[in-house]
């Protein structure tokens, strides 16, 4: 039965992060106040997890995530031709003719977009979680990018972006989304994606690129992260803290799936401010129950 309660709060969590993690509202806000409400039992004569399997947890059920969006947008991504079809496209001969150019100079560009999140977070990453992962940071976080989001659509309306296509997006504009990303990396409850299409609002990227380069750019990003996270915590799972990282990170693969669906149609009608108001009521949320715990 105990097993089967700690599998339930995996599916839980799976859920949320599934949702969370590709709407601007942040995973980690929401998975915060989940595991507050619920945590995993703690490890006690053999029975439950370590203390340090939390960090970890949180991060790496996100490659359900990351495996949803290759799944979904695979064209887009796979920068091989391998038919023959594909490589008369290309335009190519001999080998070149096997390699998505267009592909390939994205993947570039995503690159490019990374190397601030990841200098800064393999040099400092157990600073910033020491500093910063708590209730209160997390809460002051959901609130400032809330007010951002508003503040930035309100000054968008009426504005022709100047990027309405991913082969528009520049180096120079990748570096910059890249930054962006940072303040996520740096700020627990910023939100990832909340924090890149912010950015790429503010320099002129359209909502539609701006999402899709975001769910782009999470690949390697997410993929990273949570490789960092298990390499730090080492590979002698308990068959328990297993179960509940394959369950955890399966839930979220297959709401991911949904979620995108729905966030790329609902983003060609609507802009991004009920998000923001969401982020501050969720923050006042966290501030006022963790406020009434101490």
């Amino acid at each position: 039965m105990t097993q089967f309660i700690e599998i339930v709060k995996a599916v839980i969590c799976g859920i949320v992060e599934g949702i969370t993690e590709w709407l601007p509202i942040s995973s980690t806000g929401h998975l915060i106040l989940v595991e507050s409400l619920m945590p995993f039992r703690p490890l006690e004569d053999g029975v439950g997890v370590s203390e340090e399997f939390f960090g970890m947890f949180d991060v790496v059920i996100q490659l359900g995530a990351i495996l949803a969006v290759v799944l979904l947008f695979w064209k887009q991504i796979w920068p091989f031709a391998l038919t023959k079809k594909e490589r008369e496209q290309e335009g190519g001969t001999g080998l070149m003719s096997y390699f998505k150019k267009d592909i390939w100079i994205l993947w570039f560009k995503i690159l490019v977009s990374c190397v601030p999140a990841a200098v800064i977070g393999i040099l400092f990453d157990d600073v910033f979680d020491e500093l910063f992962y708590n209730p209160t940071c997390v809460a002051i976080a959901l609130i400032v990018f809330g007010v951002a989001f508003i503040v930035v659509e309100t000054w968008n309306k009426g504005r022709r972006p100047r990027v309405r296509k991913l082969s528009q997006i520049t180096y120079q504009t990748a570096f910059l989304i890249g930054v962006f990303q940072l303040i996520a990396a740096v700020f627990p409850g910023t939100s990832r994606s909340g924090a890149t299409i912010v950015g790429a609002l503010l320099i002129g990227v359209s909502r539609t690129v701006a999402a899709e380069y975001t769910f782009f750019l999470a690949i390697p990003v997410m993929f990273g992260a949570s490789l960092l996270k298990v390499v730090k915590f080492g590979f002698a799972f308990t068959s328990l803290e297993l179960t509940l990282l394959v369950t955890g990170t399966v839930v979220s693969f297959i709401v991911s799936l949904f979620v995108l669906r729905f966030l790329m149609g609902y983003i060609k009608k609507h802009d991004f401010k009920v998000f923001g108001w969401y982020r501050i009521l969720l923050g006042a949320v966290v501030l006022m129950y963790f406020g009434f715990l101490a």
